[in-house]
């Protein structure tokens, strides 16, 4: 079977086009013809290239899905049809897997399934909070509103991804300029000196000792230092994928010192309060909000959580009893609001203002964060050259003394 693109008139004399499945030209324009088209032109699509195979592998980013979601929800709420709509973003969409994702949702949608359901079918690029909004959204006939909130949504989650990543930069650069640094004295400045104090004799410090030692791992046995570091990253990546090893990772995150578990906290709970507030405004279901919520947290130790909550609700209890239980993911003043947005009804207005705050409280703490670093690193790339400068020059030092 093969696929078809067409044009095509319908019954108000609209053109209209798209891609069908067929053995033949003639069973597609048969097939068109049943549902009331007037055909005027079909061909055959060729086969995907190798090319386009591998194009298939490149991601889709999160601009870019904000950018194709915030145009969706223009116009759609302007009036034009969802399915007018869907090709239009076929057209302007520049990622070649976002827009096959979307041809993909326009065939179905043609087909008659539900835009979430289509959407559904795409777990790589719309994740469990994206369809489950847009299904809410069909639900309660309120589509054009919920995408607005979907992209506002990805917006604000890009934003504070954004901000994250831009505090880590620097840090970045200095950590991998003291890794080469290190690397190039080792490499060639140490065994010159080596040689230096084989013509010395005598018993060299220990520091110098390490560091000579040092040299020769690195020049002479380069694969041992490979096959650790490369074991060591996959043990890990094996124990932070396990149940017990993410939970336990996700707990220690919220614990490292100099206020980085303070940070991990407050991005946790800016996620945390705005996936919420986002679901029950587009008239999710409770269970399923906070079920869904806790899933895309990114923290295991609030999705354990949440499984709690959701528990407490099914048996008629609060959201905020619960989370008073968990210190260490929900401050008091998180628990409180909560509690007031329960008790007057403005749970959604509450989340929403947590969320705005602690995304603030992030920023300002991404800042300090880096004003602290950048000396700190300084210091350390420092203390890496002055200990190798330290350990090669000890022992002429030594020999000095002798001397005199």
């Amino acid at each position: 079977m093969s696929t078809f693109a067409f044009k095509a008139l319908d019954l108000a004399g609209t053109s209209t086009r798209g891609e069908v499945e067929g053995d033949t030209k003639q069973g597609v324009a048969s097939q068109l013809r049943g549902k009331g088209l007037i055909v005027l032109d079909i061909e055959e699509l060729q086969p995907a290239s190798a090319g386009d195979l591998l194009a298939g592998f490149k991601k889709v980013s999160a601009d870019e899905l904000t950018i194709a979601t915030r145009q969706l929800a223009t116009m759609v709420s302007s009036g034009m049809s969802l399915l007018r709509s869907l090709y239009v973003i076929e057209e302007q969409t520049e990622n070649d897997k976002l827009r096959e994702a979307f041809v993909e949702v326009r065939k179905d949608v043609e087909a008659g399934q539900a835009l979430s359901a289509s959407l559904q079918r795409h777990p790589d690029i719309f994740n469990e909070l994206y369809v489950a909004m847009v299904a809410a959204g069909e639900s309660g006939g309120i589509l054009e509103g919920t995408l607005q909130r979907v992209a506002d949504q990805l917006e604000k989650d890009a934003a504070l991804r954004r901000m994250i990543k831009s505090a880590m930069v620097y840090p970045a650069v200095i950590s991998s300029f003291a890794g080469i640094v290190l690397l190039a004295l080792v490499t060639f400045l140490v065994p010159v000196f080596e040689d230096v104090f084989k013509d010395f004799g005598g018993e060299l410090p220990a520091i110098t000792k390490f560091t000579v030692f040092l040299s020769h791992l690195v020049v002479g046995r380069w694969y041992v230092l490979i096959a650790v570091a490369v074991g060591t990253v996959y043990a890990f990546r094996k124990w932070k994928g396990s149940e017990r090893g993410k939970v336990q990772w996700d707990t220690f995150k919220l614990k490292i010192p100099m206020k980085i578990g303070t940070i991990v906290q407050k991005v946790c709970l800016a996620r945390f309060s705005r996936t919420f507030s986002s679901l029950v405004a587009a008239g999710v279901p409770m269970l399923e909000a906070i079920e869904i919520t806790g899933r895309t947290s990114g923290n295991k130790v609030i999705e354990h959580a949440m499984v709690q909550v959701e528990q407490s609700v099914k048996e008629g209890g609060t959201i905020a009893a619960p989370m008073r239980g968990v210190p260490e993911a929900f401050p008091s003043m998180v628990v409180q609001m909560i509690t007031v947005g329960e008790e007057t009804g403005a749970l959604e207005g509450m989340l929403a203002k947590v969320a705005d705050f602690y995304e603030e409280q992030v920023d300002a703490a991404v800042k300090a964060l880096t004003s602290i670093l950048e000396p700190i690193m300084i210091i350390v790339v420092g203390a890496i050259v002055g200990f190798i400068v330290i350990a090669m020059y000890l022992p002429m030092f030594k020999v000095y003394d002798q001397i005199k």
